[in-house]
């Protein structure tokens, strides 16, 4: 019988399903890395939908996904499921309605048919998204498209990988939020950074990563620097939502 196995990411449970006795082997870690980890745009789509108005929203790259140009189609519960593969679309709407029921996050791994009738092999994992009061209010994640990679796994093994690959995330936004804070970087520019020191020194980014966040805490911040931390955590609900800090002098870190 499936296991639901949730790991924790920044506060949040993921869901996905996996076998109890599965492995999942580098090879499949790395077949999924390669589009989750470097992050290639037109294979990642991004969604949110929101329980209790039915609403979905999705990012440009998911909309073309399903074979739409961005703005063409407004997202739908109906048009989302027509777009399942025939053989895959009342398991994945179960495990919808389960999740909208439940007020849990959706995470699958099933095959979509695009507007133009390609079949694509995609996997999807979200998080909760709460209210102010703690409430579970929606879901947000990603849909993976993994069509142009190697031949899939077995589900079992596919699903354990998708399971390890969050929690490999978790690591891999901890020591990107090391690089980003410590050099004045963006995610993106802080991802490659990781890349190239895994290049470098031919350590998987995980790998690397996992060992930068863990070391992060022998890494000296000056007085300085908390003290500007300290007055932007006490002051940045005044500004308006885009109103960046104003950069301080880098003597001073």
């Amino acid at each position: 019988m499936p296991n639901t196995v949730q790991p924790v990411l920044a506060g949040a449970t993921l869901t996905a399903v996996a076998t109890a006795d599965d492995n999942a082997p580098e090879e499949v870690l790395d077949e999924i890395e390669k589009v989750v980890g470097a992050g290639h745009p037109e294979q990642v789509g991004k969604f949110q939908y929101w329980f209790d108005d039915d609403r979905w929203e999705w990012s440009d790259e998911l909309a073309r996904m399903h074979g739409y140009e961005p703005g063409a189609v407004e997202p739908t519960t109906a048009l989302l499921l027509s777009h399942k593969h025939p053989d895959d679309r009342d398991r994945v709407e179960a495990d919808f309605v389960t999740s909208v029921r439940d007020h849990a996050p959706f995470s699958s791994r099933h095959r979509i048919i695009d507007a133009t009738g390609e079949e694509r092999h995609v996997v999807v994992v979200s998080d909760s998204v709460t209210d102010d009061a703690g409430r579970v209010i929606g879901t947000d994640g990603y849909y993976v498209d993994l069509t142009d990679r190697a031949a899939p796994p077995a589900d079992g093994l596919f699903n354990q990988a998708v399971v390890e690959l969050i929690e490999h995330r978790m690591v891999i936004e901890q020591a990107k939020g090391a690089l980003m804070l410590m050099y004045h970087l963006n995610a993106d520019q802080a991802f490659r950074v990781l890349v190239w020191r895994s290049q470098e020194t031919n350590v998987r980014v995980r790998d690397l990563a996992a060992q930068l966040a863990s070391a992060f805490d022998t890494v000296t911040i000056g007085a300085a620097a908390r003290s500007e931390f300290d007055h932007l955590l006490l002051t940045v609900h005044q500004r308006g939502p885009h109103e960046p800090e104003p950069p301080a002098d880098p003597d001073t870190r």
